[in-house]
C-alpha cells in the first residue's frame, strides 16, 4: 500500500497534482496540515473533487469525518497516547462506521505492545528523511510483528525493495513525492512495484 502525506505547507499546484494522483489510483491520502485551522481544512477539502474524499484520512480535526465522506482518521503519536486508553469516550460523537483508524509510531516495540487494533501503523524513520533534515533512519526490521506496518522516512521509488525486506506492508511518502519534479511519474513507478508484489 502507498500512503501519501500532504506537505506541511502548501506547494504550487498541490490540488492539481493531488487530483492527478487520485486519477492514477491513489487510495490513501493523509491530510496533515498542522498550520491550518478548521476552516482552512474545509477550504482545502472543498477544492478536491468530491469523488476522491473517501480516499482522504485526516490527522487534525477528526470531527471532519462527520462533515465529509472521508476514508478515516489518523492519530499522531501524542494524541494516541492522550486518548486511546479511553477510546470509547474519544469516538463518541464521531461517525466512524466503515472508516479506517491509523496511528504514527516511532518504536516497533510500541506497535507490538499497543492493544488497540489500528487498521495500519505508520512507523518512522526507517531511512533518513527526504523532507526533514537530520531525521536519521533507523532501519527498523518489523518482520516479526504480525500487524500492518507502513514504513516512512527516506522513501523513494528506488528503495521500495528495502522496505519489503524489512517486513513493511507499504510505504508512507512525503518528500519522495512533493520534492520531486515528476510526482505523478514517481507514484506510477511505486504503484507498479506494489502491483508486481501482489502478482503470483
Amino acid at each position: 500500500m502507498i500512503v501519501i502525506i500532504t506537505p506541511e505547507n502548501d506547494v504550487p499546484n498541490e490540488i492539481e497534482i493531488l487530483n492527478q494522483l487520485f486519477q492514477e489510483g491513489l487510495q490513501y491520502y493523509h491530510f496533515r496540515k498542522p498550520h491550518k485551522n478548521y476552516e482552512g481544512h474545509c477550504n482545502y477539502l472543498n477544492q478536491i473533487d468530491k469523488q476522491y474524499h473517501n480516499k482522504i484520512v485526516v490527522h487534525y480535526f477528526h470531527e471532519l469525518i462527520n462533515e465529509y465522506n472521508l476514508k478515516g482518521i489518523h492519530f499522531q503519536e501524542q494524541k494516541r497516547i492522550d486518548h486511546i486508553n479511553n477510546p470509547g469516550q474519544y469516538f463518541k460523537g464521531l461517525n466512524m462506521f466503515g472508516k479506517t483508524i491509523s496511528s504514527s509510531f516511532h518504536e516497533p516495540e510500541d506497535i507490538e505492545k499497543c492493544y488497540f487494533e489500528f487498521d495500519y501503523h505508520l512507523l518512522s524513520p526507517v531511512f533518513s528523511s527526504i523532507s526533514k533534515q537530520s531525521y536519521n533512519g533507523r532501519g527498523f526490521d518489523v518482520n516479526h510483528i504480525d500487524k500492518t506496518i507502513v514504513g516512512m522516512g527516506g522513501v523513494s521509488s528506488d528503495n521500495l525493495l528495502e522496505f519489503d525486506k524489512l517486513g513493511f506492508k507499504g510505504v508512507g511518502v512525503l518528500g519522495g513525492i512533493w520534492n520531486s519534479n515528476e510526482p505523478i511519474a514517481v507514484f506510477k513507478k511505486m504503484k507498479s512495484h506494489f502491483k508486481n508484489l501482489l502478482s503470483p
